[in-house]
């Protein structure tokens, strides 16, 4: 492939995009930041607020900006797309065909927060380029190598066979971290606790390069405290609000108004929660810590031990009072930071001579997308 590729970040109410060269060197940034009021447009230096009241009208302010810097559609060699679901069926890049974008679709009950918004980006790109080459990268494949025994809840198989298992999430995250961290130290540790710590939270178990359990389930709601979302949560209490408050209301509840911000009553931003210094601010940062660090003794136990420790995501990668109080409660393993390493975050934070490996490593799951295009596309 000679020409640029464009990789495509759809979320909730931003989409954010990356430029790369044939040789995957990023060319530009950019995100369209707020949609559905007056979103912010980023364009490497360049920002502008204008309306955005949908993901279609997003893209195009976005297009027409690319455009601008003289990035036409005709001058691309592909697209990727992150996509947060491909459930059973859709484990590896894929191009972009009417029969993969039918798999997408039949996929949004298992996730309509989010897929609908990947193929509304999708969508576009056909209509305004059909013979650009687009492929889809999914945020569940990583996990597709997560046994039974993981992936089954206790339920009759009729139910199972409905789609209602354990499918994980942040798998593009975690498959570019385990490419990145033998070059940092030189080979990739055999059991290796993974950390995406941001406002969406999960860790993942990896042993042998691949991911033998973790912490989100059917939706990217269960398991860690997050920055909106409750964590896991009894079955009898979702019930229990569903009949009193009503599904919509628990759903937004659980999804928008819980973790960090319903702990803390401030924020949802772990910088901001640091810097109030209130009660309630401290307590939602022990209560992350506390049950990341509570999970992280179920995934070790998926392992059958512990080489090292790798933290990735907005908080993984900045929040060092976090790392420190999620080591501290591991402290046991013989998990140990260095102290001045952890202010610098990292890339290497533990002390001589602890057991246990600790790094930081950016997240780069448009990097790990690029990767996918071009070994789809060869």
């Amino acid at each position: 492939m000679d020409k640029p590729i464009l990789i495509l970040n759809a979320g909730s109410s931003s989409i954010k995009l990356t430029l790369f060269d044939p040789d995957l060197r990023r060319i530009l940034t950019g995100a369209a930041d707020a949609i559905g009021g007056a979103a912010t447009l980023r364009l490497g230096d360049r920002r502008s607020t204008t309306p955005m009241p949908d993901h279609a009208s997003a893209l195009k302010a976005i297009l027409e900006a690319l455009a601008g810097q003289g990035v036409t559609l005709d001058a691309l060699g592909a697209v990727g797309h992150r996509v947060v679901h491909g459930g059973t069926d859709l484990t590896r890049p894929t191009r972009i065909t009417p029969a993969t974008r039918d798999a997408i679709k039949a996929c949004i009950p298992l996730a309509p927060l989010h897929n609908p918004h990947n193929l509304a980006a999708i969508d576009a790109i056909t209509e305004l380029a059909p013979d650009l080459p687009q492929v889809a990268c999914f945020d569940t494949a990583f996990h597709a190598t997560n046994p039974d025994l993981a992936t089954r809840y206790a339920l009759p198989p009729e139910i199972t066979a409905q789609g209602i298992r354990r499918y994980g999430f942040h798998g593009l995250s975690y498959a570019a971290l385990t490419r990145r961290l033998p070059q940092l130290a030189g080979h990739l540790p055999r059991r290796l606790l993974a950390c995406h710590l941001g406002n969406g939270a999960s860790l993942c178990a990896i042993r042998g390069g691949q991911s033998v359990a973790t912490t989100m389930g059917y939706s990217p709601l269960e398991g860690l405290t997050m920055g909106t979302r409750s964590g896991s949560i009894d079955g009898n209490a979702v019930l229990h609000l569903a009949e009193e408050r009503g599904i919509a209301e628990t759903r937004q509840l659980l999804n928008h108004q819980s973790g960090l911000l319903g702990l803390s009553g401030l924020s949802a931003d772990m910088r901001s929660l640091s810097e109030a210094g209130t009660d309630s601010a401290r307590f939602a940062i022990d209560h992350f810590c506390y049950w990341a660090a509570r999970h992280a003794g179920s995934l070790i136990a998926a392992m059958g031990g512990l080489d090292a420790i790798v933290f990735t995501g907005g908080i993984g990668e900045n929040a060092r009072e976090v790392r420190a109080g999620i080591v501290a409660h591991l402290g046991w393993l013989g998990a140990e930071l260095d102290p001045a390493r952890n202010a610098e975050n990292g890339p290497r934070l533990h002390a001589e001579g602890a057991r246990v490996a600790l790094w930081v490593i950016p997240a780069d799951e448009e990097g790990e997308i690029a990767r996918g295009v071009l070994g789809v596309l060869g």
